[in-house]
């Protein structure tokens, strides 16, 4: 015999008419009931306290009755299994770490097959009923809704993937991914395609959706993404610091949603399957660029125009009637540029390396670690909080030198400089800048530059009288040549080291004679006489 649902309707209309005196068979024909039933219905309800003469039936009396008229066991009595799982309970409590929820519990799965070694052998479904009604295991949360935002109060965002499309520039299809952002009290939203979800490519999706919208939001709740948060964390999250400073450039509140937990951004969370699907799947993009184009053209369109499924609106309208005006203006007209931080180490030449380029630092911080801050037009070279040197940005293989960071006995060398070379011959005396003018004059001054650097180094030597001594001395012999010049100072240093030798006044020096020197007459001409013998010389 098939069941048949006793209704709450049905069962408060038969009571109705029973208590205006209505005979059971003309209330078993009013209401399509046997009589049989109509009496069943009014014996249960006179058992739950009702009297036909008594106090009109109402809904509450109707339910009790039609609880009673279910099948099974009466409420409240125990199931066969119940009787058997109660005996578990302190058990069960223990495998899924119902009182203890920093440990991770067994599965119910798991439950179940140690239950059934254990010899108690019951049904997975009533199981789980038992421990849905006893330890409030496994039950659904109830979920609230949030009060409505004000308008312009809150943008949510989130990265989704799309697919795949065809990139000319490297010749093969690549993944594109979509940046959503939702304004949550209109449903307006802006879709920025990229290829990758880096922190440039938020914070460049970001700037065009506020440019789309013609202003930002308050607030900006963001997903718990590497690139924008540090540490994830409930109540006090890190930022990333660039991405903090692009929120006080644009003067937002970023919001980190709980990680784990989607529902902290529901109004945007369902949209990347919505763009996924009702936008992207299905469709042939020439680039990145006709899908960025065609992103726009939808969001304004057939997302804009649609009747949304909450609210019941056009997102499009709805912005345009209150949450455009509401939104923060846009004070700083020109785009944000987003700099990279880097704490590279200064090498043993004063320099670091930036983005595959190197930049000069004072020799002071060689061997030091040094925050950097790049962008595309400035590189800021930071040592404990204080900016210690600002470079113009260089392009990759190139370099940026201050050579007065360099140490200044270095400077020089490194410089190469035949004019600063000069000047500092002239300023040690006029002989040395004249010969340092004959050294380095020519077209090609550069191959001199060592021998010019070795004369100032001779000056730091010997001074620069003696080194202008030497060089009036070169000069009139037309002896232009530093190592030659070097010569010529050491001989006359000997020399007049030799001539301020003191004489001993007591000398046992024997003077000896000569053994082959020659008479006087040896250096007189020779006679005529050939045949007159030559006695001395030759």
């Amino acid at each position: 015999m098939a069941y048949r649902e006793h209704g709450m309707w049905e069962i408060l209309e038969v009571l109705r008419r029973v208590h205006g005196g209505e005979p059971f068979r003309s209330v078993a024909r009013g209401t399509g009931r046997s009589p049989k039933t109509v009496r069943r219905y009014v014996r249960l309800a006179r058992k739950l306290g009702w009297t036909a003469g008594g106090e009109p039936p109402g809904e509450l009396l109707a339910c009790r009755v039609a609880a009673g008229l279910r099948p099974g066991p009466a409420a409240g009595d125990p199931t066969p299994s119940e009787l058997v799982l109660t005996a578990q309970l302190d058990q069960l409590r223990d495998w899924l770490a119902v009182d203890a929820p920093d440990r991770r519990g067994l599965t119910l799965t798991k439950v179940h097959i140690l239950l059934r070694r254990r010899g108690v052998d019951v049904n997975y479904f009533a199981l789980r009923r038992f421990v849905q009604k006893h330890l409030d295991y496994g039950r659904d949360r109830i979920t609230v809704r949030m009060a409505d935002c004000e308008p312009g109060e809150l943008a949510e965002v989130d990265f989704g993937k799309l697919g795949l499309i065809y990139d000319p520039a490297s010749g093969r299809r690549r993944v594109v991914h979509a940046l959503v952002v939702t304004l949550v009290h209109s449903r307006h939203q802006y879709v920025h395609i990229t290829h990758s979800q880096k922190l440039a490519d938020l914070i460049d999706g970001l700037e065009d959706a506020w440019e789309f919208f013609g202003g930002c939001p308050r607030r900006v709740v963001i997903d718990n993404m590497k690139t924008a948060v540090i540490k994830a964390d409930r109540y006090d999250p890190f930022f990333q610091r660039t991405f903090d400073e692009y929120a006080r450039y644009r003067g937002f509140v970023i919001d980190a949603a709980v990680a784990g937990e989607p529902k902290n951004k529901p109004h945007v969370e369902r949209q990347v399957p919505y763009v996924r699907e009702n936008f992207f799947r299905g469709e042939q993009f020439l680039d990145l660029a006709d899908l960025q184009r065609r992103a726009v053209v939808w969001c304004l369109g057939q997302a804009g125009t649609r009747v949304h499924g909450t609210t019941r609106k056009h997102p499009l309208a709805e912005f345009e009637a209150g949450e455009r005006a509401a939104l923060l203006p846009i004070e700083h007209p020109e785009r944000f540029d987003t700099p990279v931080w880097s704490e590279p180490k200064v090498h043993p030449d004063c320099h670091v390396r930036v983005g595959n380029a190197l930049y000069s630092v004072p020799y002071a911080f060689k061997g030091k670690s040094v925050t950097v801050r790049s962008d595309s037009r400035l590189v800021r070279i930071y040592c404990g909080g204080e900016r210690i040197k600002l470079h113009a940005r260089q392009s990759p293989g190139t370099r940026s030198t201050d050579y007065a960071d360099y140490p200044p006995h270095k400077a020089e060398y490194a410089m190469r400089d035949p004019d600063r070379l000069l000047a500092r011959a002239h300023a040690a005396g006029k002989p040395i800048g004249a010969f340092a003018a004959k050294l380095l004059a020519g077209d090609f001054p550069w191959s001199k530059l060592r021998q010019a650097q070795a004369l100032m180094r001779l000056v730091d030597k010997y001074g620069a009288r003696r080194v202008g001594d030497a060089c009036e001395r070169a000069i009139a012999f037309d002896l232009i040549n530093v190592p030659r010049l070097g010569v010529i100072i050491e001989r006359a240093l000997e020399s007049e080291a030799e001539s301020h030798t003191p004489i001993p006044a007591k000398s046992n020096v024997i003077a000896l004679a000569p053994r082959f020197a020659r008479t006087p007459a040896s250096f007189r001409s020779t006679s005529n006489d050939p045949a007159k013998e030559i006695v001395d010389g030759d």
